[in-house]
């Protein structure tokens, strides 16, 4: 068995802009902090939530810097660094490495639509590189790529690899996967409406975009788990299913960063092509975050 990078929730941390399109280090200095008075299991920083790809380069390092700054000692830094070409992945992951990341995060590649060989050996390329632990992201709704299980299980075999974030959406694959490879590899829910059928099946925790609204709450969901309390984190689970319906009502991260606006946190501002979102969606987003309790300013 590998050690696991963390163990419950970690939080996609969104990318706060001002208005005019500049990274807000205010905004994210209070979301951070948030994350940390909420004990949170670990920060994915500058990942799908965290608007990676309109993220130049040396933005996306100082980002990542930022964040394990703030957070050496307290919590796993976790660090976005896939790419649709592979060497590009390999810079990043060694310059992440290098501003203090204690993992990384890597997409399956996108657009260039790579076969299961073509995954295997990007993935096998960019874990050699450093030292760092390595979680694969498999999102097929927005990289038409999608990991097989029988792909997983030769990455398990990897000791770099560690942990799959999976949102492929079906919960078949996933007992498949971890039939195959059992204790060899951690599974993540990389959806926030599966974190209980995923650690049904043997998986560890959730990446979330959740837990930038309600961090502690979110966590409440693994820990009523780990704790043997099966019934209470299914009913958090459902409690939570409007919110999370809201929150990806639109292409993430545009609901989340409009949830966090109407928390007063940070400026719902996303780089084009992302926009604001639409007043209809935002409406519904608003009223579920009523019904649980959270204070809109």
């Amino acid at each position: 068995m590998k050690n696991p990078i963390f163990r419950g929730i970690g939080t996609a941390l969104v990318t706060p802009m001002t208005e005019d399109g500049r990274i807000d280090y205010a905004a994210m200095e209070r979301l951070v902090q948030r994350q940390l008075d909420a004990n949170i299991d670990a920060l994915i920083v500058c990942a799908t939530t965290g608007e990676a790809p309109t993220l130049a380069d040396d933005e996306h390092i100082e980002i990542i810097r930022f964040v394990a700054e703030m957070a050496k000692g307290k919590t796993p830094i976790i660090a976005g660094t896939g790419s649709n070409y592979t060497d590009h992945a390999v810079e990043m992951s060694i310059k992440a490495r290098d501003v203090g990341a204690d993992g990384l995060l890597c997409v399956t590649p996108y657009y260039n639509k790579c076969t299961q060989r073509g995954l295997f050996e990007s993935f096998t390329k960019i874990a050699s590189v450093t030292e760092l632990p390595m979680i694969v992201y498999n999102v097929p709704g927005r990289t038409s790529v999608n990991i097989q299980p029988a792909t997983y299980e030769k990455l398990s075999h990897n000791p770099k690899i560690v942990g799959i974030k999976e949102a492929n959406g079906d919960i078949s694959s996933v007992v498949d996967t971890m039939t195959r490879c059992g204790d060899q590899i951690d599974m993540y829910s990389g959806n926030d409406d599966q974190i209980v059928p995923i650690l049904s099946m043997g998986g560890i925790g959730c990446i979330s975009v959740l837990s930038n609204v309600l961090p502690s709450e979110t966590k409440q969901i693994t820990e009523k788990w780990f704790a043997g309390d099966v019934v209470g984190a299914a009913k958090l689970q459902m409690q939570y299913k409007p919110l999370v319906d809201a929150l990806f009502s639109e292409v993430n991260p545009i609901p989340v960063k409009a949830a966090l606006h109407a928390m007063g946190l940070c400026s719902d501002f996303a780089r084009l092509p992302l926009t604001r979102m639409e007043d209809d969606t935002r409406a519904t987003l608003l009223k579920c975050m009523e019904d649980v309790g959270i204070s809109i300013v």
